[in-house]
Formats: structure tokens, sequence, C-alpha cells
């Protein structure tokens, strides 16, 4: 079984998501199908088909966050090790062709925002730093080819 590692605050989030779309979203869905099937013939009827599959995306969406729910497990950054770059860690690292330096957390997929400097531990650029320490260089496979990465600093 695979675990989901979230932080406190992107567990929070998830079960408010969820408890929105539960309530919400599905008393939304059940409107629109019922205003569909109000207007008469339903094998003809395109508006109750796209209401029905609607609701069909929304309980696929219910179900994928509850699967991801039922496995988290929420870790507490304060305790984490970070002589290494690990799951819920700050990590500062330089292009070491170009020299940019940028800083990323490292979090769970469910919890990734590229805006907010986010990334997942499963892209590509979160598997080539994952393990890695101070002044190692992660190689990163890209479809234009590998990039490098060296590891300036790893902080909570």
């Amino acid at each position: 079984m695979a675990f989901n590692y979230l932080s406190k605050e992107g567990y929070e989030k998830l079960v408010a998501e969820l408890d929105e779309l539960k309530t919400t979203e599905r008393q939304k869905v059940a409107a629109a199908i019922a205003e569909a099937r109000d207007k008469g013939d339903l094998s003809e009827n395109a508006e109750y088909d796209a209401a029905k599959d609607a609701q069909g995306l929304l309980e696929l969406k219910i179900n994928e966050m509850e699967t991801v729910l039922a496995n988290a497990r929420i870790l507490d950054a304060s305790q984490l090790d970070t002589s290494k770059v690990t799951v819920f860690c700050n990590v500062k690292i330089k292009n070491v062709k170009n020299k940019k330096e940028i800083t990323y957390k490292l979090v769970s997929e469910t919890e990734a925002d590229l805006k907010a400097k986010k990334i997942s531990v499963n892209s590509p650029v979160g598997k080539g730093l994952l393990g890695k320490k101070i002044g190692e260089i992660a190689t990163v496979e890209t479809p234009r080819g590998n990039i490098e990465f060296e590891v300036l600093d790893i902080f909570i």
C-alpha cells in the first residue's frame, strides 16, 4: 500500500475540499439533473446527458480524494531530517549550466503548486533531488536532455 504523505495544512485543506464536493457540489449536480429531466424526453436531451456526465466526474473525484485521505500519513515538518532532501523540506538548488538559483519545497502530489514553489516528490525534479545532500549534484532527465542541479541548502 502506498502512503500519501501530507502536511497537517494539506490534509485539512483536502478534507474541506472533499466536504465541499460532497455537500454543495452534489446538490448543484442533482439540481441540474432534475432541471434537465423536467425538460421532457430524456433520449434526446443533451442537457440531461451533460448533467449525468458531470455527476459521474464529480463522484470519481470524490472517490479519488477519499482514497488519498484513507492512505494519508500526516508528517510534522519539525521532526524531519535536514541532512538530506526529503518530503516537506525546502531545498535551494543551482542549475549547474546557467548558474540560476531557485528554492523549492518538496511536497506530496496533492499539495503541489508550482506558483507557490511547491513541487511534487513524484515530479522529475523532485525525484532527482530526493535523498541528495548539500553539495551533491542531482541529474534530472527532461525531454530536452539531462539538467544538473547542485544542492546548495536544505531547510525546514
